[in-house]
């Protein structure tokens, strides 16, 4: 599967060998503060956790797994100093991967450098991601996750359509965490 650049992003899946763009993604505290409180994700754990889980749900043809987000070089990514840049991922894996996977719900989640905070382009990306991935006949809906501080996620939750679901726990083999769900009907 792919999926088609935006104006300004160009999109493709990472593989199991860009283990180093993970990494850098996670040295900065303000990425991480909603994901485990500010703590920046070592090497080896990006090797043996990360990595690993990632090659469980990874199936390119269907879409999942993490969408690595570059900037394009055009005029308004120029203008913030981002062209070329490396600016994060956008997660797809069948909903609930880890416990009780749904293949025809696809859970959407993002990642993004803080220096492409506030510009929209997580939400272009997820959007453009989203839209690729919902495409199949098989995908009934789409959802997401997050902790009830993270304003700005819900937000793009929200600009994709997505509407509030319910607040729960989210069950996780890493540890589980209290979240709100988001979901859209595709």
């Amino acid at each position: 599967m792919q999926v088609a650049n935006t104006s300004r992003l160009q999109l493709s899946l990472i593989t199991l060998d860009d283990s180093a763009l993970l990494f850098e993604l996670d040295q900065d505290e303000r990425v991480m503060h909603f994901l485990n409180g500010g703590i920046k994700t070592t090497q080896q754990q990006i090797d043996t956790v990360m990595m690993p889980r990632l090659a469980q749900y990874l199936h390119p043809a269907k879409g999942w797994g993490l969408w690595k987000v570059h900037a394009l070089d055009c005029p308004e990514n120029e203008q913030h100093g981002l062209s070329g840049e490396y600016l994060g991922w956008v997660l797809v894996r069948p909903m609930h991967f880890f416990t009780q996977a749904q293949p025809h719900n696809l859970e959407l989640g993002w990642r993004f450098k803080h220096i492409s905070w506030g510009k929209g382009y997580a939400t272009e990306a997820a959007k453009a991601v989203m839209e690729a991935v919902s495409a199949s006949a098989e995908v009934t809906h789409v959802s997401a996750i997050a902790v009830e501080d993270n304003l700005a996620s819900i937000a793009i939750m929200k600009k994709l359509g997505m509407t509030f679901q319910h607040k729960s726990i989210h069950r996780d083999p890493l540890g589980d965490i209290e979240a709100v769900f988001y979901q859209k009907m595709v």
